[in-house]
């Protein structure tokens, strides 16, 4: 009975459906080549972290001191205005532009040298060289175009003296010698000393003064340990730790000399104020004692009594501390506003101090006149006269701050280099090269087998109505008759090359064995078919349908059957390399022969195996269409379908041309060949769809090289078709 196809089995799955176990399986299938491509990450890791230029930090510990407000004219009010110097301000001081500036004027940082060496190595090798190449630059002007610009500097030779510049454009612009000054145009250059030990070849970059300063600032980096401790750790990492170190010893030192001098102009800016304060003062004690002796002359009163004295003393005191506070109000009056409450509270005690003086001043107008008049002056006397003091005092006090300062800032510990480089981190970099590398592998095989949507199993083909006869297992010697098939099919040359008939070579391989099981099944399936002719295609090349054809006659025959093998792949056949034959005539002469001789006998050849009668395709021709439409096609196919048992046509694939779909009229039976994990189901279902449109009956389909992997036991389950699934060792 003929076996029909079956009906689209129930789905047991969703495509949305994620099949660990299936993931699994993929993994373990590419275990080899998931373990490549790690290994190649690693080593890579292993390779980046031995040639990378190592990088050094130095590291320099400074404290930030508390302060007072810096008002030295305040007395013993200072303590009402102290206030702390937060890490954050002086965080920002260090990196501003005015300390970072002074040093890259310093220490000519918009000078950079780059030795050029061999790539990728070239850095390795001169670092362990025994001298290290280097330039000492003291003067390098361009002209403002070539401004951060690479500029070349080539010595005559290692170990010279004399060089060449080139500018950007790669010109010649400078001629000069080590030592001496060049000059040309706007290009001026001086190197004091060199070092060519290992290279003649160096890159100059002379960057603007800003943008030197902005690199400086990014490799900076200041932090306050611990919170408010006023303790400042700065570092620098850079490739030349020496330099490293240079430069923040630099910076420190720089901070900490702007640090004394901004206190020195705190106590410069008093001193001034009151130095303009004296001349004033000194020439109102002068006019007041002036007018005290004059008035005694007038009046004959030399003594105050008691009480007046009592009362002048107290006006003295206040008169004092009015003019105190006033000196400390024009000082204030420089840091806050009026509304400040610190000045508020100035104004409030100044006021009290004025009431008190206007209560006396009210006591004195019960005096004499002559007292009266002789207590002003002696008031005015000896108010001039402490103020006076006073500023003398202060002045004194300030220029012995000004020559002690010392500031609020010390440096704790110089800048000095690990001997250890913070980076690369050897370790770390491999262990992440080498995570990467999983990943990326992982990725890709799961992509991969994601993209690539070919037949892990019969069941797909069967739960989409398409029976399958036969599932042939993979063989090393199947993969190496396949390939050299391959590129027999992609010649343009009539080259031969011989490959072995698997059937013939190695008859108990296992691929051998499954096409003894589909001789049985085809014996079963033609049973109601039209004739003995079996047709053979598939949908594309590559799936092994010449390896199925061939063997599948040659097992056919070795069981009795007297069988005819037909090539009528007349574009690119080649059964003839695999069956000893040549192809010097065959299907295509006899199609194209013009005579009545319908005798298809001349064509065949024979004896490579018992009972097997082979016609190749002969020579190649520009109408493989319409020869196989001809009349003599038909003659050929009844008379050879009564000569023998079985006739089996090896046609090209389908999707690639229409010639299967002209063979298939003449055909029984028609059977798909697909490959194992290359051929997508929905290409079956088209390939049948196309034979459909064109009236031929597909039976069935022919599983080729089946694999036992591990993704299709996890996820399909390797045994479901008559336990063929195998893998040959």
């Amino acid at each position: 009975m003929q076996q029909q196809p079956t009906a689209p089995a129930q789905q047991h799955h969703h495509d949305d459906e994620i099949d660990l176990g299936r993931l699994f399986g993929i993994l373990l299938d590419h275990k080899w080549l998931i373990a490549a491509i790690t290994g190649v990450f690693m080593f890579l890791g292993v390779l980046y972290a031995v040639l990378a230029t190592p990088i050094y930090q130095a590291d320099a510990l400074l404290q930030v001191e508390k302060k007072s407000s810096g008002i030295p004219a305040l007395g013993d009010m200072a303590d009402m205005f102290a206030t702390e110097s937060e890490a954050a301000t002086e965080i920002e001081i260090i990196k501003s532009r005015m300390v970072i500036g002074a040093v890259v004027d310093q220490l000519k940082l918009t000078n950079v040298v780059e030795p050029n060496y061999f790539p990728i190595i070239g850095k390795f090798l001169a670092r362990r060289a025994e001298q290290q190449d280097q330039l000492v630059i003291d003067v390098l002007e361009v002209p403002t175009a070539e401004l951060g610009e690479e500029l070349r500097l080539e010595f005559d030779d290692i170990g010279s003296t004399h060089y060449t510049l080139y500018n950007s454009s790669g010109d010649a612009v400078l001629k000069g010698r080590v030592g001496q000054r060049a000059e040309a145009g706007d290009w001026v250059l001086h190197i004091s000393d060199a070092v060519v030990a290992n290279t003649d070849t160096f890159t100059l970059v002379k960057r603007s003064r800003l943008r030197a300063i902005q690199r400086v600032q990014e490799e900076l980096n200041v932090s306050e340990r611990g919170r408010q401790t006023g303790i400042l750790t700065a570092s620098m990492q850079h490739a030349d730790g020496q330099l490293a170190a240079q430069v923040l010893n630099t910076i420190t030192q720089e901070y900490m000399l702007q640090n004394i001098r901004r206190n020195a102009a705190e106590a410069e800016n008093s001193l001034q104020f009151l130095q303009e304060q004296v001349p004033t003062i000194q020439q109102n004690l002068r006019d007041a004692e002036d007018e005290l002796n004059k008035y005694r002359l007038e009046s004959s009163s030399v003594d105050l009594t008691l009480e007046t004295k009592g009362i002048l003393d107290r006006i003295v005191e206040l008169e004092k501390g009015i003019n105190e506070l006033t000196l400390k109000e024009a000082e204030l009056s420089r840091l806050y506003t009026k509304q400040h409450p610190t000045y508020q509270a100035l104004i409030q005690q100044k006021q009290e101090l004025i009431a008190d003086r206007e209560r006396l001043s009210s006591q004195v107008k019960e005096l004499p006149e002559t007292q009266q008049q002789v207590l002003r002056l002696a008031r005015d006397v000896e108010v001039n006269q402490e103020i006076y003091l006073q500023l003398l005092n202060r002045m004194q006090e300030l220029n012995v701050l000004k020559a002690g300062t010392v500031g609020n800032v010390r440096i704790l510990d110089d800048a000095e280099v690990n001997p250890i480089p913070v980076a690369p981190k050897k370790a770390l970099i491999v262990v992440l090269a080498t995570l990467l590398g999983g990943m990326v592998a992982v990725s890709y095989v799961l992509v991969r087998a994601m993209l690539n949507r070919g037949v892990e199993s019969s069941e797909q083909l069967e739960q989409e109505g398409i029976n399958v006869y036969a599932s042939i297992p993979k063989s090393e010697t199947q993969d190496t008759i396949n390939e050299k098939l391959i590129k027999l099919a992609k010649r343009k040359s009539n080259e031969v090359i011989r490959a072995p008939l698997l059937a013939k070579e190695d008859p108990t391989d296992l691929a051998i064995e499954a096409l003894r099981g589909l001789r049985t099944s085809l014996h079963f399936a033609m049973l109601e078919a039209r004739n003995n002719i079996i047709m053979i295609s598939g949908p594309s090349p590559g799936v092994g349908k010449s390896f199925v054809t061939a063997n599948l006659a040659a097992v056919l025959a070795q069981g009795g059957a007297k069988v005819l093998l037909i090539d009528a792949d007349i574009r690119r056949g080649y059964l003839h390399n695999l069956l000893n034959a040549t192809n010097e005539k065959g299907l295509a002469d006899y199609l194209a022969d013009t005579t009545n001789n319908s005798d298809y006998h001349g064509y065949i050849q024979s004896g490579y195996i018992t009972n097997l009668d082979f016609i190749p395709r002969g020579t190649a021709a520009p109408n493989p269409a319409e020869l196989l439409m001809h009349a003599r096609m038909t003659a050929l196919m009844e008379q050879a379908s009564q000569d023998y048992d079985y006739v089996l046509v090896d046609t090209p694939p389908i999707l690639a041309v229409t010639d299967p779909a002209i063979v298939g009229r003449y055909a029984g039976t028609t059977l798909l060949v697909a490959r194992f994990d290359m051929t997508p189901v929905k290409e079956m279902l088209y390939t049948i769809k196309r034979f459909e449109q064109n009236g031929i009956d597909v039976k069935g389909a022919i599983l080729n090289s089946v694999e036992r992997k591990a993704s299709s036991y996890y996820g399909y389950g390797y045994n479901y078709h008559y336990g063929y699934a195998y893998k040959s060792e």
